[in-house]
């Protein structure tokens, strides 16, 4: 594991998580809207660099078998504290998000809050296809990644772009742009693809 990647669990021993942007304390309103709109069907599935688990949380409680990864010792300890307030079932996972360690084909959906804009340019392919790999045929997989209207960096996306990224592996069934008032009360610009294997 390179430094790069090491540092999160730097960040989730080092800092509180309400100094955390990413972590809100409650479920991603628009995870909410797909899941009561029944664009994402109940089943089994993956929570990739889950945090604290806030997102797992909500599945769980949504009768979701729940698997949720994160490469943060810290973090974990957050998800399963939390889990255990909650008193849901959520399987935690330990594990480096580049490399997926599951049977192929095992999930039927897969959800990314903030993960995919965090894996370095050298690390797309090898992470996408990964994902693709433990998704069943039809599979959904739920990408949120920061959007260029934040301003220009390598991990900041346009529309264009993704669709250049992800339309060779899935096929895109929305695109979604919007802002949100994080964690640490910034306001950020993001988009959501929701895409089918």
């Amino acid at each position: 594991m390179n430094s790069y990647y090491d540092k999160w669990n730097k960040i989730y021993r080092n800092y509180p998580l309400s100094s955390l942007g990413w972590e809100l304390n409650r479920p991603r309103p628009i995870l909410i809207e797909f899941i009561e709109k029944g664009l994402i069907k109940k089943g089994k599935m993956l929570d990739i660099c889950c945090g604290a688990g806030t997102n797992s949380v909500y599945l769980a409680k949504n009768n979701f078998s729940v698997y949720a990864s994160d490469i943060s010792l810290k973090a974990i300890q957050y998800a399963k504290e939390k889990a255990l307030q909650k008193k849901v079932q959520i399987n935690l996972i330990l594990q480096n998000f580049i490399n997926l360690s599951f049977t192929n084909e095992i999930f039927d959906f897969v959800f990314d809050m903030g993960c995919f804009h965090h894996v370095q340019i050298s690390d797309r392919t090898a992470f996408i296809e990964s994902v693709k790999m433990v998704l069943k045929k039809n599979g959904l997989y739920m990408l949120t990644c920061f959007s260029d209207k934040n301003g220009s960096s390598w991990n900041h996306f346009s529309k264009t772009h993704l669709k250049q990224i992800f339309s060779e592996y899935f096929k895109l069934l929305e695109i979604r742009h919007y802002s949100s008032i994080e964690g640490d009360g910034i306001k950020r610009f993001f988009y959501t693809v929701l895409m089918k294997k």
